[in-house]
């Protein structure tokens, strides 16, 4: 695995360059505001500046909550360039989840908006918005003209503290440090990101989906647009167009939506460079949809927040291989390994494990969580294990069979919900799906699905019965419901755990 970066530079600095190199070339946009260079690095300044006032020192943590916003984007900025360690928490979560969060993660400040409720916690919470109840942004700045004591960032201090969904439970504060946000920013010339680049991103600042998409494009001196409120799929392709939009990360949902909206083939998207896609499962058939009618290139990404090992698929260089996630990232190190934590050969089926420059330090507080998600080579080197089962394919290219944990054991035999969501998609009654297992008394699980029908749909009984005349024996759906729509994270994942107890419970 070849390993080798440029020598590591902190992210804060390269934005001190763009912004002295151009001062009035725009770095972000939403709505009718645009904030220059300058303005930006003067902002990020007051912001490094009002947390050394405060007594927040290098290493330590403030947290941001709330809508994608200029000043949230802002204040995520100011606290890298005081070394301060940002928390930029789901906004999902219930109360009593944000709250846990902000204890967890010993943030020193709330940085939050209207969005977000009242919570009962420690440290102050300072209005991004200028919401009432709180001192606001504006109030709580340091001076105009201020410039913080400068920092000398290492490689291994926290960058941020990313918080899962909590698909599978209880989030976990994964600690990112600045070494594996440099390996992101460094390694971006697949992005084809530059100076003259528009990333435009419709996914929450809380997510490692937006931020794998967000430095790159800021650390290149380019500009980023923010989208406003849910997303909004004819929205969206009018901004596309009005700001002649390079570049975008999206997850599948997102690009689902915009290639059904009737606005998308008479939108002028001639500007794009490149789109990004992760996050979720990404079908052969949306993939070839994009290619065939989305002007730009098509980038998967396939790895996980706690980092470890990505593969990437140039679905534009490998039309035939969108069935697959891709091969190994440059400097990427993956494999595959049996239920024993042994290595298996080539060809055979197996958990995904990762090793990159790109690793995250520790779930934050929980040493045994940490251990659980790590494995180690004959030679000692440690792996991220992602969950997921897969198998290399004849040319080195990932295909991945599900989440281990979503896996059906029905009957003693294994059962891949993609493999069933895959041929309930094949009828056009089928708007979206998901296949959970759930306890059944004969088999120990069976598989049954969700359904978001489509307007042709027929009745969920015969559904089933079309389904179950396509698949094996084994495969066979034990139930199928209509919801009106599948529950969904912040960044597009269906949640899973949700659909299974809402079966159990009978809803």
């Amino acid at each position: 695995m070849t390993t080798s970066l440029p020598p590591f530079r902190p992210i804060a600095d390269l934005l001190r360059e763009h912004a002295a190199a151009r001062p009035q070339h725009t770095a972000l946009v939403q709505g009718a505001r645009r904030l220059s260079w300058g303005d930006m690095d003067r902002l990020a300044d007051r912001v490094a500046a009002a947390l050394q006032r405060d007594g927040v020192q290098p290493t330590q943590t403030v947290a941001i909550s709330g809508a994608n916003s200029i000043d949230y984007a802002v204040v995520f900025l100011g606290a890298v360039r005081a070394g301060v360690a940002v928390a930029p928490l789901p906004t999902g979560a219930t109360p009593e989840q944000l709250a846990g969060m902000v204890a967890d993660s010993g943030a020193r400040l709330l940085l939050a908006d209207a969005t977000v409720p009242p919570l009962a916690i420690a440290c102050p919470r300072i209005a991004l918005d200028g919401s009432p109840g709180h001192r606001a942004l504006h109030e709580w700045l340091a001076a105009e003209g201020s410039r913080p004591q400068p920092v000398a960032v290492q490689p291994e201090w926290p960058f941020n503290i990313i918080y899962s969904s909590g698909t599978t439970g209880t989030p976990k504060g994964i600690v990112q440090p600045h070494a594996m946000r440099w390996a992101h920013v460094a390694r971006a010339e697949a992005g084809r990101y530059g100076t003259d680049s528009v990333a435009l991103l419709a996914t929450s600042l809380c997510s490692n989906t937006t931020l794998v998409s967000f430095f790159p494009a800021l650390s290149r001196g380019g500009t980023v647009v923010l989208t406003e409120g849910r997303f909004d799929a004819g929205a969206y392709l009018a901004l596309a167009a009005r700001e002649r939009a390079t570049h975008t990360m999206l997850v599948p949902v997102q690009y689902q939506r915009l290639m059904a909206h009737p606005d998308f083939d008479r939108t002028d998207l001639s500007s794009f460079v490149m789109k990004f896609c992760t996050s979720a499962p990404f079908s052969a058939a949306l993939k070839a949809d994009i290619l065939r009618r989305w002007p730009g290139g098509l980038l998967e990404y396939y790895g996980m927040t706690e980092g470890g090992g990505t593969c990437t698929l140039a679905a534009h260089d490998f039309p035939h291989k969108l069935h697959t996630v891709g091969k190994p990232a440059e400097g990427h190190d993956i494999r595959l390994i049996d239920e024993d934590g042994r290595e298996v050969p080539r060809g055979e089926t197996g958990e995904v494990v990762g090793r990159s420059p790109s690793m995250m330090t520790a779930y934050h507080g929980q040493p045994a969580k940490t251990r659980e998600a790590e494995w180690y080579d004959p030679e000692g080197r440690r792996f991220i294990r992602t969950g997921d089962v897969g198998r290399f394919d004849e040319d080195g290219f990932l295909v991945l069979m599900d989440r281990r944990k979503d896996m059906v054991i029905s009957g003693g035999f294994n059962i891949y919900p993609s493999d069933l969501e895959a041929v309930l998609r094949g009828h056009p009654g089928v708007a979206d799906v998901a296949v959970v297992g759930v306890p059944s008394p004969e088999w120990g699980e069976s598989p049954v699905a969700f359904v978001v029908p489509a307007a042709d749909a027929p009745a969920p009984e015969a559904l089933r019965a079309w389904a179950n005349e396509r698949l094996g024996k084994t495969q066979r759906l034990a139930g199928l419901r209509f919801l009106d729509e599948l529950p969904r994270s912040d960044i597009g994942k269906v949640l899973k755990r949700q659909l299974r107890e809402r079966w159990v419970a009978g809803a």
